[in-house]
Order: structure tokens, then C-alpha cells, then sequence
């Protein structure tokens, strides 16, 4: 089976081998304090920082997922507010999840098909963090890079960004804001169960402001960890091992990116060519890592089957677009080859 489900996603294919080595070479019983754990954090580290173009200056630490991300923000860095900026059902969940940690979380929502307006986002009334999703997986939006800019350019508060479904496949304007996260199970073409989280030294500063220490997982104490490359619990050895294997081998981001962006604009080209009609009509907001068509209901059941059938899988609609869509996957572990088979099926499908 293909998949071109939108996370967990379709792994490289030289993950197979990489987990032989990972065992045969005995990381997956070192202990998280020795030498050897600690020289492959700092490997693994410096080359998502060196392949991903993360500034010198921003740190990056891997947590158990983008979920615990949400948690780490709310606890380390928001002291009474935030404002979360959202178009879909994972910036929604951000704020519904900070919500029940910091009660003043405040939520500002956008159509599909536009850029959240500056002027609307009320940023003056002090919210201690600005949360924004880079790329919206649940439907296939992103947020265009001149928003980034111009809410750095107004604001000094801390921005995070949820970059799940953009990270190792966008470029990234990693200066527009504080914290950057992603699990890796989709543009990383890694197993799921860890997740990369960038932040400045702006966030450090808050995060030594707001000067939480009540939890395993907070800010600082991960942070004391992290700069002796160590971990503030037990980590996923073998993720983190998986990681720096795939970093090794992959081109540069500004390369996987243009890649991306060029299959996008094909997939775009292609499916309203063919009949199919896209979620996300502008291209100024349209994801290149997640595309999403929609259809109604027996329409997307019929597709999605024989699709299966095929030996194809297709990611299913999300939230309130779950019955009424499908999604593809335009993440960096799946080939043109595989592009190709599925181009053929829906070309194919469309003409019967």
C-alpha cells in the first residue's frame, strides 16, 4: 500500500536500513547520561540546525510530540494570555488545550480562503503569546509569508507557530517568531513519537520571566538538559537516532522546499484540470504539503475505496470537512514514482 495519508505518513525508505544499524549498534540500550547518547544528541542537533537553515542563535529540543508542545507553552511561557489565530481544527485544538491550562487563551478564526486580517487581530491588547499554524493539516491552508512578517514587524510578544505538517518540507522565516514545533511523522518521513521544537532567545528570556518549574517538562528544566545534551526524562533514543540518519542524507531545505513547491503547483494544475475541486481555492493560502479536494460525501467514499483497491491510500477529510473531503500528502519521503501511480488513478477514475 502507498499512502500518501497526511500523518503519520509514508517513512524513506531508508528507514529500514537505519534500524538494523540502530540496533546492531547497540544506541538502543545506551544509557540517556553516557557519552555516546550524549554525542548523538549533539550530532542529531547540529544537523537539523545545518540542513533545516535554523539560526545559530535558536535552540532545538525534541519532546514527545506536538501535543506536549501545546502543554510546554502554556506552562513555560504564557503567564495570563494568549491569542491563538486559526482556520481549522489543529489551531482550534491548540486553543481549546491551552484554554484548560491558562483559562485567558482567546481565539481569533479566518475563512479558508484568506489571510487572517493585521488589523482585526486586536495584538495591542497583550496577550503574553501570539499562536498561529504555519500549515493547517486538518484542510490544506497555509499562512502566506508576509502575514509572518508583517506580525513580527508589530509586535515584540512571543509568537509560536505549529509547523507540523510545513517543517523539513517549507522554508521557513524562522526570525518572524520565538518557537517553531513539529512532530515527525510527516515532511520529516520518520516514525511517529517525537517532535522538534525551535525557540529564540526571546522565548528563553520569557520562559525565565514566567520561571516555571513545576513540571517534568518545562521550558528551563528541559532546556539545563538539552545544553548538556542530556534529556529531562527518558527519550526516544531511537527517534532521536532516526533523526540525525535521515538529516545526514536529505538536500538542504532550500532544495526539498523548491521540490515541494514545484509538485504543488503541479498538483494544483492537475486536479481542477481533471475534475476534481479543491478546498482551497487561492493559491496565495493553498499548503504544499497537504492538498485537500473536495467532494460530496459518496463521492469521497467512492474515491477513497477504490483508491485502496488500487493499493493507494488517501488521507481522510478532517473536522468538519471529514465526510466531505480527501487529502494528499506532498511530503518529501513520497517519490515522483508514487506521484505518477496516483496522478494515473484519478485521471483514470475521472474519465469513468
Amino acid at each position: 500500500m502507498i499512502t500518501f495519508y497526511p500523518g503519520p505518513s509514508k517513512v524513506y525508505p531508508q528507514i529500514e536500513k537505519y534500524l538494523q544499524d540502530a540496533f546492531h549498534s547497540g544506541i538502543l540500550s545506551v544509557n540517556h547520561r553516557s557519552d555516546v547518547f550524549m554525542e548523538m544528541l549533539r550530532s542529531t542537533i547540529e544537523s537539523v540546525k545545518a540542513k533545516l537553515d535554523i539560526p545559530a542563535d535558536y535552540e532545538v529540543y525534541f519532546v514527545s510530540s506536538a501535543t506536549e508542545c501545546w502543554e510546554i507553552i502554556a506552562q513555560s511561557l504564557i503567564g495570563s494570555s494568549s491569542l491563538h489565530i486559526y482556520n481549522g481544527a489543529f489551531g482550534e485544538k491548540w486553543l481549546e488545550y491551552t484554554a484548560k491550562i491558562k483559562p485567558g487563551a482567546e481565539g481569533f478564526s479566518f475563512g479558508l480562503n484568506e489571510a487572517p486580517d493585521i488589523e482585526e487581530l486586536n495584538i495591542d491588547l497583550g496577550h503574553d503569546v501570539i499562536c498561529i499554524t504555519h500549515n493547517e493539516t486538518s484542510n490544506g491552508t497555509a499562512l502566506p509569508l508576509l502575514f509572518h512578517s508583517d506580525l513580527r514587524s508589530l509586535t515584540n510578544q512571543i509568537i509560536a507557530v505549529d509547523a507540523t505538517s510545513s517543517m523539513a518540507g517549507a522554508i521557513l522565516p524562522w526570525k518572524d517568531a520565538d518557537v517553531w514545533y513539529a512532530s515527525v511523522q510527516k515532511c520529516f518521513g520518520l516514525p511517529a513519537g517525537m517532535a522538534v521544537m525551535v525557540v529564540s532567545p526571546a522565548a528563553i528570556h520569557r520562559a525565565e520571566q514566567v520561571a516555571d518549574r513545576s513540571f517534568y517538562n518545562s521550558l528551563l528544566f528541559t532546556r539545563e538538559n538539552f545544553l548538556k545534551y542530556q534529556t529531562p526524562y527518558t527519550p526516544n533514543a531511537l527517534g532521536i537516532y532516526l533523526l540525525g540518519r535521515v538529516m545526514e542524507h536529505v538536500a538542504p531545505i532550500v532544495n526539498v522546499a523548491s521540490e515541494i513547491h514545484e509538485r504543488a503547483r503541479e498538483w494544483y494544475a492537475f486536479l481542477p484540470e481533471n475534475g476534481y475541486e479543491l478546498l482551497v481555492n487561492h493559491r496565495s493560502v493553498q499548503s504544499d504539503t497537504v492538498i485537500a479536494v473536495q467532494a460530496d460525501r459518496e463521492k469521497v467514499t467512492r474515491i477513497k475505496s477504490m483508491a485502496r483497491q488500487a493499493g493507494l491510500q488517501l488521507g481522510n477529510g478532517y473536522g468538519k470537512w471529514k465526510e466531505t473531503s480527501f487529502r494528499i500528502a506532498n511530503f518529501p519521503a513520497i517519490t515522483i514514482t508514487e506521484i505518477s501511480l496516483l496522478r494515473n488513478f484519478l485521471f483514470t477514475i475521472s474519465r469513468s
